[in-house]
């Protein structure tokens, strides 16, 4: 009804003698209104509503904070999924090798496993289309692959050493994502847990990871956030709570219309002994710098890296009823001791916020600590050894590690940006999946002795000349031969086991890593 008698007042204005419309715009939400109806209803040709709607709001965001943002229903879907601890399909890993999925492995205990399939299988065809040497994107695949709990989808696979095509009838079921990357112990008193986000489940596997570690003999733990975007703030709350006495701050939240809110331990966490120190890099942000920030002012744990992203603003989600979301920035996150992670930013300005990294690059920030300077207004103490922090944005660190700019040569980033390193990694662990795992009967076994074979090193720079990528010379190449075969041990151990044996090995060459392992080793801080 509001429709039509809008429709109705602006025919008739449109019509009226002076040809043009009128229309009562005394407050800005009925002029917003009355600018998408005119658009609707008189604009020379047809309007998809729905889109310019939806560039109406992103345009009203955009003038905001670079965190306020619109998603779309299958946004929001994609956004949920990592959080939320689980999703719905077919549980398997997979990684696509020339137009096939292949099974890297399947869920253990999860759908596939149930009915056979096992890593190497070649899934061809989904329902009986075809899905293999079609160029089908991969996103169209995993719809088909997901679907309902209960619901049975038909997989067509091809194995290695079977003719002809299997066929598979898999009833789909929840399967988990895990937000722990991978726990292992370093040393045999150091335990290392790294964090890949902050989801529903993530203080729950935290502490059964911390378990596993305890009873492997873990006196002192190592905790990785680097690259970790956030998440959830109360799940980082209540990993902090496990380290903080009763009535310690962890975080509190204020915003202009959003009263303060107070984040406190309540004195019942596990782990108040236990020494440990916590990872950071220019990509850890949100929920991760909550937690980093809270160990830090409490004097509770290292920080070791480099400047935290600086992300500390809260959104509040408003849903739409088609599925839809507004997340509005309505608050700032505070560090115990008064900080503000967010870091500097000007409204509209979103281009030089997302320059902010490549800005810290240029200027030293990342490469070098002299370069770092913060005025005397930013200093804050430590809130049990007044010890001096800063504020300005971003969770600064105890022990700076620069970043090692040459540590990876330009013949390496170009290959491995041209994902020539991971598809030929993904074609030797295929051809001989069989014979790792039968000759590495265990992870030590093949960290200590696997070495990765020089045809494989030689297939990767031959496939680089084809795609006309060389090494500037002699030198070059060398320097890159000792990295790139450590990646290629990770990621074969990866695909043998799991990520926490890539980042077992993967991480011997991870600066940051070394530090903070010192560090622990060193007790300087504890």
């Amino acid at each position: 009804m509001y429709r039509i008698i809008i429709s109705i007042f602006l025919l008739a204005s449109f019509s009226s003698s002076k040809a043009q419309m009128t229309v009562d715009a005394s407050t800005p939400l009925k002029k917003l209104i009355n600018a998408e109806q005119a658009l609707f209803y008189l604009y020379v040709d047809s309007v998809d509503e729905q889109k310019t709607v939806e560039y109406a709001i992103r345009g009203m965001l955009k003038e905001l904070d670079p965190h306020s943002t619109y998603s779309t229903p299958k946004e929001v879907e994609d956004m949920k999924t990592p959080l939320e601890g689980s999703f719905e399909g077919i549980g398997v890993q997979f990684n696509m090798i020339e137009d096939t999925l292949v099974v890297i492995q399947p869920t253990m205990n999860g759908p596939s496993e149930r009915v056979g399939i096992v890593s190497g299988d070649r899934i061809v065809s989904v329902n009986d289309t075809a899905i293999a040497g079609v160029k089908m994107a991969q996103r169209d695949i995993m719809k088909r692959l997901r679907g309902k709990k209960g619901t049975t989808v038909k997989l067509g696979i091809i194995r290695r050493g079977v003719s002809g095509i299997l066929d598979f009838i898999v009833t789909r079921d929840k399967i988990p994502v895990k937000s722990i990357d991978a726990f292992y112990m370093v040393r045999p008193d150091i335990g290392y847990i790294r964090i890949g986000n902050f989801g529903s489940t993530t203080h729950r596997e935290f502490m059964e990871a911390v378990v596993t570690l305890q009873e492997r003999g873990m006196k002192r733990l190592i905790i990785d956030l680097q690259d970790n975007g956030g998440g959830y703030l109360h799940t980082s709350s209540m990993i902090a709570n496990e380290f903080l006495d009763a009535g310690d701050m962890i975080v509190y939240t204020e915003g202009r219309t959003i009263k303060r809110q107070d984040f406190r331990a309540d004195g019942r966490g596990s782990l108040k002994q236990l020494p440990v120190v916590v990872l950071l890099n220019e990509f850890s942000a949100s929920a991760s710098e909550i937690l980093a920030g809270a160990l830090q002012d409490h004097d509770r744990a290292p920080i070791i890296g480099r400047r935290s992203f600086g992300k500390g603003l809260v959104q509040r989600p408003i849903e739409f009823s088609d599925g839809s979301m507004i997340r509005l920035t309505v608050a700032h996150y505070y560090t115990p001791t008064g900080r503000c992670i967010q870091k500097p930013y000007t409204k509209g300005q979103l281009k030089d916020y997302e320059m902010d990294i490549e800005n810290r690059l240029k200027h030293g920030e990342l490469t070098n600590p002299d370069s770092i300077h913060f005025d005397d207004s930013l200093k804050v103490l430590t809130l049990k050894r007044q010890r001096v922090v800063y504020g300005g944005g971003g969770i600064m660190p105890d022990e700076f590690v620069r970043l090692d700019t040459m540590q990876y040569t330009r013949f390496h980033r170009l290959i491995a940006a041209k994902s020539i390193v991971m598809n030929s990694a993904l074609k030797y662990i295929d051809n001989n999946r069989k014979m790792l795992k039968r000759t590495y009967q265990s992870f030590d076994d093949f960290s200590a002795n696997y070495e990765v074979p020089q045809s494989l090193i030689d297939e990767i720079i031959s496939e680089a000349e084809k795609k006309g990528i060389r090494p500037s010379d002699d030198d070059e190449l060398k320097r890159t031969i000792p990295y790139l075969r450590n990646q290629l041990k990770a990621l074969t151990a990866r695909d043998i086991w799991d990520l926490s044996e890539y980042f077992h090995i993967i991480n011997e060459q991870n600066h940051i890593f070394q530090k903070g392992l010192e560090i622990i080793q060193a007790d300087q801080y504890f």
